[in-house]
């Protein structure tokens, strides 16, 4: 009886074990597939480890980073206070609860959150300069202010800190200091976008157009994606009679943010005077469209009605503007003589008789527009004065586009490089279905693989015969791919994964012959991959390669899984441990099947990674050499020789590549050729 229980204890243990050696391979598998911008299958790793262990914080907090990534705020600070109620110690977690909250405007609940990062970590600069960030949002200046001082008195050389002040100044309605301190700001970092935009936010409250126009050129130099600089310089350009330099900023900010009102009504106005009367109209219909009671867009809409002969639709849009404003006299001539040119006399005399009744004393001329007095006059947003109508409009406040620092929105998506490379190649239960040209990479062994699974199943399905045997043994043989994509799979491939590797696991249970262990170690190897769980796929590969030594696609694999795994410890801030497992691999893959040009290209991509350019396009040539419509190669290679300083050859190389069907690669010849 002892001897049992002592058995049933080792047995509690060893299961204990292996749960915990799952929960920790859920947690990397989960990690990795965030590293990869999967959010998706890394949430349902997290809830597999979750479900298992939810006394851990560790999948509770990452968890809580993916739903970050999915701009899910409210379940993100759900799960990143789970976290801390397991673990009330870690500062990372404070911070991006706090994040969160500010992305919901609770500025108060972040600040707190800062409070006990900072006690946890006093040293991290970026919890003082959000938290002081948030101060300043919630409308305390002064303790903002005082902040500040704390953040550059610790750090001096902190640029960010002083822009800032200047901002709480700005808002404090003390130019001269905001002035001193934005000076301060740029003569230690003469490059930072936030800065010159609030030089010229100063610039422009003070008229000063010429000023503007230079800070915010080189604002939106090193920011060239802020809406809200081009909105601003294009006001600074109407002033200084730059119309076309005006008209071009509407355009690229119209372009970054299509719904943009400013954008849109501003634009309608400079189409006014440059003459372009229809496209004018098309930017006042986007405006009434999206606030249908703008009376000032649907007064500058008649107008052009008016003017373009549609006098049916300009009465309607006046008519409008009058029931609002019936004291507006410039509308009511207006319509008045639409009235009389459509021979509606008496509705025309009914109007001029209010017109006269109402503004006794008034010139009943036409209002001009677009004379140097009404350039350098504008309206704020929420203003609703119909007279003003020929204003260029601004937002009530400036809008400062704040960055909060934080490493949750970049250190995983910081991996999107405009010039990266290609991904590897590798093996997959889902055919890649961007491939190049409809074409699906082909490999004699891969398909001999499929082939010998096709036959497994059918010997499985023994029992069932013709037509049948066929339709079961299709619906159930998993047919490998060679595919090059970092693929995203969607719920449903996920759970089929899932169950995939239950039950190749099942069955490796209890296999015993040799040939049925090799097969379902390989299926199940290659679903680990495919999930983006490294650590299991090379485990199930290194056991495959004990079992059979000659086995080129294990090598191959097992090299694209350890490569993997350096690239995500690398971007988590860990050693490389598999890169040169990686290189040795791809290196016996290719001993045992010198014919694959996809071993060559990984290869290649290993080295490129490692900026040993010269041996990577040595790799890329050779594959090339073997496939001459590989395109992922001549792509990469093209990068490679433009990076090692051969720009023509590079170029050359994209240009095959976008013709054989790569069509980003033209983007790219684009870039370079600015950049020249």
């Amino acid at each position: 009886m002892k001897k049992f229980i002592f058995t049933f204890v080792l047995v509690l243990t060893a299961l204990s074990a292996s749960a915990q050696y799952r929960v920790d391979r859920l947690i990397t598998a989960g990690r990795s597939a965030l590293y990869y911008e999967d959010f998706v299958l890394s949430i349902k790793y997290f809830n597999l480890a979750i479900g298992a262990k939810p006394y851990l914080y560790e999948p509770w907090y990452y968890r809580s980073v993916a739903k970050f990534n999915l701009d899910d705020y409210v379940g993100a600070e759900s799960d990143a206070s789970e976290a801390l109620n397991l673990n009330p110690y870690i500062n990372d977690i404070y911070d991006l609860r706090a994040i969160c909250r500010i992305r919901q405007n609770r500025f108060q609940d972040a600040i707190t959150d800062y409070n006990s990062a900072i006690r946890i970590e006093p040293r991290n600069r970026n919890y003082w300069f959000n938290r002081a960030l948030c101060q300043m949002e919630s409308k305390n200046y002064d303790v903002a202010q005082s902040e500040l001082d704390s953040v550059i008195a610790k750090w001096k050389d902190f640029a960010n800190a002083y822009t800032l002040k200047a901002e709480v100044y700005l808002k404090q309605k003390d130019t001269l200091q905001a002035e001193r301190w934005i000076d301060k700001s740029l003569e230690i970092n003469p490059y930072d976008g936030d800065a010159w935009t609030t030089r010229a936010y100063m610039a422009l409250a003070r008229k000063e157009w010429k000023v503007a126009d230079e800070a915010l050129t080189k604002s939106l130099h090193f920011k060239p994606n802020n809406v809200n600089s081009y909105i601003n310089r294009a006001l600074a350009r109407i002033n200084i009679n730059n119309l076309r330099g005006a008209m071009s900023d509407y355009d690229n900010a119209i372009d970054l943010d299509p719904n943009n009102f400013l954008a849109h009504y501003n634009r309608g106005l400079m189409r006014v005077q440059l003459g372009d009367d229809n496209r004018a109209i098309l930017d006042f219909d986007f405006v009434i469209k999206m606030e249908p009671k703008n009376f000032m867009a649907i007064f500058n809409r008649a107008l052009l009605h008016d003017k373009t002969g549609n006098l049916k639709a300009a009465i309607r849009d006046y008519s409008t503007v009058i029931d609002q404003f019936p004291n507006f006299w410039t509308g009511l001539s207006y319509r008045a003589s639409c009235y009389r040119r459509l021979g509606m006399t008496a509705k025309a005399e009914m109007d001029e008789f209010r017109i006269f009744k109402a503004q006794m004393n008034k010139h009943l001329g036409i209002q001009p527009r677009w004379s140097a007095k009404t350039r350098k006059e504008v309206r704020k947003r929420s203003e609703v004065d119909p007279d003003k109508f020929a204003s260029i409009v601004v937002e009530d406040e400036p809008k400062y586009e704040h960055n909060y620092k934080s490493e949750y929105r970049g250190r995983i998506q910081n991996r999107q490089v405009e010039t990266s490379y290609l991904p590897m190649y590798q093996l997959s239960y889902f055919p890649n279905v961007q491939n190049l040209n409809g074409v699906q990479a082909f490999d004699k062994e891969v398909e001999q693989l499929n082939m010998h699974l096709a036959q497994a199943q059918a010997k499985q399905n023994g029992g069932v015969s013709g037509k049948q045997n066929a339709a079961q043994s299709k619906a159930s043989t998993n047919k490998v791919y060679i595919v090059c994509t970092k693929e995203q799979l969607d719920e449903n491939s996920s759970l089929m994964i899932f169950s995939l590797i239950d039950k190749l696991s099942a069955e490796l249970s209890v296999a015993k012959d040799i040939e049925q262990k090799k097969s379902l170690l390989m299926r199940r190897a290659i679903a680990h991959s495919v999930l983006r769980d490294f650590e299991a796929a090379i485990s199930d590969f290194t056991y495959y390669l004990s079992l059979d030594e000659k086995s080129s696609l294990a090598y191959w694999q097992r090299a694209v899984c350890q490569a993997e795994m350096d690239e995500f410890n690398r971007a988590e801030g860990k050693g490389i441990t598999n890169i040169h497992s990686a290189e040795a691999d791809f290196s016996d893959a290719i001993r045992l099947n010198s014919n694959n040009a996809y071993i060559y290209y990984n290869r290649g991509n290993v080295h490129a990674g490692r900026n040993e350019l010269s041996k990577a396009i040595d790799d890329y040539s050779i594959a090339i050499r073997i496939d001459s419509r590989l395109a992922e190669a001549y792509y990469n290679r093209g990068l490679a020789r433009i990076k090692s300083g051969n720009k023509q050859a590079g170029i050359q190389d994209l240009s095959k590549a976008g013709e054989l069907g790569l069509y980003d690669a033209y983007s790219v010849i684009k870039r370079i050729n600015k950049a020249k």
